[in-house]
């Protein structure tokens, strides 16, 4: 019996070639193959970037990222304005705290938390505005707000410290607040060059417990934050070098208290990152090469400023083969002898050349009129990238007042939005940790804080009130905040707070003592203003029209 001739497919005899040829082809037209992914376009074919972990992206570069960020921030104009404005308008003075504890499920009146959160507050400013609360000794609580942002800013992240000193008769607290930077955390004896991690030293291991420890800082196997590494000095500090470096392990959280021992200032966007990137990182090559182009220009005008000139032989004479030192100080008796520093500039000055000589004026043709707009460009980059539009980057407020308020609302949501991670990280940590010292020493009283963590999250519950938005138009905002209050869209204390950075219930009982004193004197007092932004004199009904004010403007038309 014959053997049966087996049916070969199509694909199946196609050259091994051709069937590689047409698989590609398939994989090409499928997604994002002819697209962002594509190889076979020119604009393409060499862009090859690799997405790693955060360690190997960010924790090795982290060194010179560093590096380059402060020295941007202290040497060129653009970098200096973006950190210095987002500081002002983020932190400014510092950060003011407004206790808000949850009165209904505490079961107190609304006047009693109110009366409750005054007394904390004044509490909370007797250790914030001494530098008592500072471990140096250097400054208050809300310079110390200055000092961890523009490390954050600068560096990527920042650190402080909880410690406890003894009180004293002007301090009844002992909390001392320790900012740390960002490079004294660091892997224990980690291999660095000129302060820069070595790859192999970003990850190493505790052998007491097997955790990780990821650029000073020290995760268990869920990666929960455990502990981190401070350094006793910097790892490249060519002043301490002497000193002998070491480093203390600091529990993230006391293990019977639950309380931080220790704060991370940080901005996370990625998943697992531990360390944090410094805010100028995307904009470094930009901002630096902006720089030089500003120098070069600024250079160039200052060459075409100077006045040069040249005094050149002409063809009266033949000297090609005379030495020059002969020309100038007249050593050759064939040739005039020539002093250019006697050669004088100014108004009415004449001036005698010997035979033989000429003057020439050097006039650079260097124009600089796409320097403005080019650099402008880059600018309004540089700002839309950090989050900050050019004219409040630049302090240029050129355009319409609708334009203008909306470069401001816009950088107002990010300075917002950072406002309230900051004080989310540091601020509202310090004052919890405040506000427990103060309740065991007795001068505060809380119920219930010690044993319901619901009711010590409701004592907790505050408000950080800061630097507010500037303003175009006064009367336009004054105006839309009134609505805002009348509509139930926001507080009086809110607007307050936002508009001009002061507190409500301080305004009015100051203004009760104003009025009083208006009415002792017998002074008039402000008008009251109603709903509708009107004084009770615009509402009063007016006075019969008796004929024109002026006798000029004759009467009203019948």
């Amino acid at each position: 019996m014959g053997k049966k001739k087996r049916k070969h497919s199509k694909m199946a005899r196609m050259p091994t070639e051709k069937k590689l040829n047409i698989t590609r082809q398939a994989v090409r037209n499928s997604g994002y193959s002819e697209a962002g992914a594509s190889f076979r376009k020119g604009s393409l074919a060499a862009w090859s970037p690799r997405k790693s972990s955060p360690q190997s992206d960010i924790d090795a570069n982290l060194g010179v990222l560093r590096g380059r960020s402060s020295d941007l921030a202290l040497g060129t104009p653009v970098a200096s304005a973006a950190i210095n404005t987002s500081r002002t308008n983020i932190v400014g003075a510092g950060l003011k705290v407004a206790p808000r504890p949850n009165y209904r499920l505490l079961g107190l009146s609304a006047e009693q938390a109110e009366e409750w959160s005054r007394n904390v507050k004044a509490e909370f400013d007797l250790w914030a505005s001494s530098t008592e609360c500072d471990i140096f000794g250097r400054n208050n609580f809300y310079d110390m707000q200055d000092i961890a942002y523009m490390d954050y800013a600068i560096d990527g992240d920042a650190f402080a410290l909880f410690k406890y000193r003894p009180s004293g008769p002007l301090m009844p607290y002992s909390l001392r607040i320790q900012l740390v930077e960002a490079a004294r955390v660091s892997n224990p004896w980690a291999i660095s060059t000129d302060g820069i991690t070595l790859p192999g030293s970003i990850v190493m291991h505790n052998n007491d417990n097997g955790n990780r420890i990821i650029n000073g800082v020290e995760i268990d196997d869920d990666g929960k934050v455990v502990a981190y590494y401070v350094s006793n000095r910097y790892n490249y500090d060519p002043a301490n070098m002497y000193k002998l470096q070491t480093w203390a392990r600091v529990e993230a959280r006391g293990k019977l208290s639950g309380m931080p021992n220790i704060l991370q200032i940080s901005h996370d966007e990625r998943a697992e990152q531990y360390r944090g990137v410094p805010k100028l990182a995307p904009v470094i090559e930009t901002i630096k090469q902006t720089g030089r182009y500003t120098n070069a220009e600024l250079t160039a005008a200052i060459i075409k400023a100077y006045f040069t000139m040249f005094i050149k032989e002409t063809a009266d004479h033949e000297s090609s083969d005379v030495p020059i030192s002969d020309l100038m100080n007249g050593t050759n008796k064939h040739l005039p002898a020539l002093d250019p520093n006697s050669i004088a500039i100014g108004p009415g000055t004449v001036n005698m050349l010997p035979q033989g000589y000429d003057v020439a004026a050097v006039d650079p043709q260097r124009s600089l009129s796409t320097f403005e707009p080019f650099v402008k460009e880059l600018t309004k980059q540089i700002g839309a990238s950090l989050g900050i539009p050019y004219e409040v980057l630049m302090k240029s407020f050129n355009s319409s007042y609708t334009a203008s308020r909306a470069a401001l609302l816009q950088a107002w949501s990010e300075f917002k939005m950072r406002r309230t991670w900051f004080s989310r990280d540091f601020c509202q940590p310090v004052y919890e940790a405040w506000l427990t010292e103060a309740i065991v020493r007795g001068r505060v009283q809380a119920p219930g804080f010690f044993s319901d963590p619901v009711k010590r999250a409701a004592w907790c519950n505050s408000e950080w009130f800061g630097p507010v938005m500037g303003v175009l138009d006064p009367v336009k905002e004054a105006q839309s905040a009134q609505l805002r209050i009348l509509f139930g869209l926001s507080t009086r204390e809110k607007e307050a707070a936002e508009m001009t950075g002061t507190s409500w219930d301080e305004n009015i009982e100051r203004l009760a003592i104003e009025n009083s004193r208006l009415s002792v004197h017998k002074l008039p007092t402000y008008p009251s203003i109603n709903g509708n932004g009107q004084t009770d004199a615009d509402t009063s009904p007016a006075a019969p029209n008796t004929g024109p004010a002026n006798p000029a403007e004759g009467g009203n038309e019948q």
